[in-house]
């Protein structure tokens, strides 16, 4: 059974147009945030893609602890309901706790479970219980068949607006690997599929006090996951990578966005003939 996932005023499905979830890793600040969010509004307009926003108010699995982890739940908040207001986006954002959860469900329009939190119940069920769709990041440590054990926490908590998203696994030391296979496998549970093309070259770790990346990679693997089925991808993206202060090294800079989306788009139509028409 194929189910719908309706984000504001978007209905996304396996049958349905190629989407993006896009934004900088974490909120730097308010101007930043908006600059992005200015741009994919505009990349909306001109491109007729649906588009999520994606930023988090707290990165809570940094590498070290004098990493930059955001401005926290309430000032991040404030400022991604001013991307609502500004621009008509829908925003996404990391939760960790069954309480965050809650007070975060009152300004977003999805809730992301990080990878790291993929498996952990109490935070599913609250997350599901707010009524919001739920993305659920796989983790770097589980296999894609395993996904279908956390997407049935989330509906059996009674609710089935689930984004299942594919970022990559664990392989050695610092680094990521993607199984293609892993698309189809997850789509075989119903929900869209997401692949997140720029943390699956992320280097974790590799860079000492913060981690690396090869976002080189990314538009070759997004290209990839598309033709392998993906509904939709997420890319982390930034004015200026070199000094953004997450995951920089992995993060697309906007200037390659709109050429990406469009090849992205091209695929995603070819694999599915009754979209050609999009």
């Amino acid at each position: 059974m194929e189910n719908a996932v309706k984000i504001g005023d978007l209905i996304l499905k396996r049958s349905g147009p190629f989407f993006v979830v896009a934004g900088p890793c974490v909120i730097e600040d308010e101007k930043t945030t908006l600059v992005v969010a200015e741009f994919l509004c505009e990349t909306r307009e001109a491109m007729g893609i649906p588009v999520i926003f994606k930023a988090s108010y707290d990165k809570a699995n940094r590498t070290s602890l004098d990493s930059f982890r955001g401005p926290g739940i309430e000032s991040g908040l404030r400022i991604l309901e001013k991307v609502k207001e500004l621009t008509g986006l829908p925003v996404l954002s990391d939760v960790h706790s069954p309480e965050e959860a809650q007070r975060a469900a009152g300004v977003l329009d999805v809730l992301q479970i990080p990878a790291f939190l993929c498996r952990q119940t109490d935070l599913l069920v609250a997350a599901a219980r707010t009524g919001l769709p739920v993305n659920l990041k796989k983790g770097q440590f589980m296999a894609p068949w395993d996904m279908e054990k956390a997407a049935q926490k989330v509906v059996f908590a009674g609710n089935r607006n689930i984004l299942v998203t594919e970022r990559g696994f664990s392989f050695g030391y610092n680094n990521l690997v993607v199984d293609m296979r892993a698309i189809p496998v997850m789509k075989g549970f119903g929900f869209p599929v997401v692949f997140d093309a720029t943390h699956s070259v992320q280097l974790p770790g590799a860079a000492g006090g913060s981690s690396g990346g090869e976002r080189q990679y990314a538009e070759t693997l997004a290209r990839a996951a598309v033709a392998a089925g993906a509904d939709g991808v997420f890319m982390e993206i930034h004015p200026n990578p070199e000094q953004a202060l997450c995951d920089g090294p992995n993060s697309m800079p906007l200037k390659q966005v709109r050429s990406v989306l469009a090849l992205l788009r091209e695929i995603h139509a070819l694999v599915r003939p009754g979209n050609a028409g999009e």
